[in-house]
């Protein structure tokens, strides 16, 4: 598709901005849309601010990475499908990069017999951050003793039976529930709603295809792929509920990767800039550690291919008629359930992986401190992550 000189430079100036963002934006979604406000709308002027709100609405009740939908949507609304796809590759490449040369530097340390007990702050760090991270969520998005109560049933659930398809069950279930209490909701007047499939009929064939492919072939790149273009298909609620379906699939039944190894993923993810969905880059590329380090770089590529491209689909297809969708009470009502079901399987996950750390005296000090020091200090994520490896050195 050619656009005219004019156009097609606001366009490289947007996907620079885009690169900014994702070499800056640390600390998720909520800290992503604060920044996305200040250079996308107050700087820049690409979209107005309730434009930009209605889209963070709108992918927060959508499969996949809200902030990289969001972003993403905002390249489809002001240059179509090319920039969409384009914006989506400049802001998940430098996390993918970064989490890559991450797992390969894991991998050889482990290789080469050094310890990995510099990293033994960094695993309660994340956890703490997982647990502050599932209350912020629940007290933002929970409002009433029907949202505290599918929150309590699907922490339980979720822990006790901590399967990959509990998450989609939970999270239909809390939805489909919560659309029933549709009336509280006020009556907006309705328009017609017209659908343009293709991008679920692409979908639908890409996840099809790689499952028989991989069947057939048994390659583990291509299995890989499927597993997590599955898992982007079904996560509701952004990368803190995706951590609980990888760690419940990729360590707990599949044995890809050990907890240490996964717990080190997952506080990297606080380092690293960018979207946190990139845990599945790095939970990809330690997937094909034996196959060595172009293994580790193929891995890495499919598993954040897999991971990002059910939610561009998922926006290509519901932003044309977002704003008829939205007039419907009944959507509207099951976002609580289905945010409620998130933070319940969040919640489930935090105490799945401190259980383990609470006979030990200094996991649970770093837990508490961590926690303090997010709830009541203004110091960065990373910074404190960094500040852990440090102290995994010198003591």
């Amino acid at each position: 598709m050619s656009y005219p000189p004019i156009r097609r430079f606001r366009y490289i100036i947007y996907l620079m901005d885009i690169l900014l963002l994702s070499l800056t934006a640390f600390g998720g979604p909520q800290v992503h849309l604060m920044m996305m406000i200040e250079r996308l709308v107050h700087k820049r002027r690409y979209v107005t601010e309730e434009e930009l709100l209605e889209l963070q609405a709108l992918c927060s009740i959508l499969p996949g990475p809200s902030s990289t939908q969001t972003v993403t949507a905002i390249g489809l609304k002001i240059g179509g499908q090319p920039l969409a796809y384009l914006t989506l590759l400049v802001w998940s490449l430098p996390a993918m990069a970064l989490m890559t040369l991450a797992a390969i530097g894991i991998h050889y340390l482990e290789r080469n017999a050094i310890s990995l007990n510099f990293t033994r702050f960094v695993g309660p760090m994340a956890v703490a951050f997982l647990m502050y991270g599932a209350s912020s969520i629940a007290r933002k998005v929970i409002h009433n003793t029907q949202g505290w109560t599918f929150l309590v049933i699907s922490t339980i659930l979720a822990y006790l039976y901590p399967s990959p398809y509990m998450t989609p069950v939970l999270i239909v279930c809390g939805g489909v529930a919560a659309s029933l209490n549709f009336k509280k909701h006020e009556k907006m007047e309705k328009a017609e709603i017209r659908v343009k499939w293709r991008p679920i009929i692409f979908w639908i064939s890409v996840l099809i295809t790689a499952a028989v492919i991989g069947k057939v072939t048994n390659s583990l790149p291509v299995r890989l792929f499927e597993n997590f273009y599955r898992n982007g298909s079904l996560v509701f609620g952004g990368g803190q509920v995706l951590i609980p379906i990888l760690y419940n699939e990729f360590v707990e039944f599949k044995h890809y990767l050990t907890e240490q190894e996964f717990l080190a993923g997952m506080a990297l993810t606080q380092v690293v800039p960018g979207p946190v969905f990139s845990i599945a880059t790095f939970v990809g590329s330690v997937s094909l550690q034996s196959h060595g380090w172009f293994g580790q770089i193929v891995g890495g590529f499919v598993a954040t291919a897999g991971i990002f491209l059910p939610g561009t689909f998922f926006i290509f297809f519901a932003y044309p008629f977002w704003d008829q969708l939205k007039r419907y009470r009944g959507i509207r009502a099951s976002l609580e359930g289905i945010h409620a079901a998130s933070c319940g399987l969040t919640i489930a996950a935090a105490i799945a992986l401190f259980q383990p750390m609470m006979t030990s005296i200094p996991s649970v000090v770093t837990v508490i401190a961590t926690l303090v020091v997010v709830a009541f200090g203004k110091v960065p994520s990373y910074l404190i992550i960094l500040a852990g490896l440090l102290l995994g050195l010198v003591f």
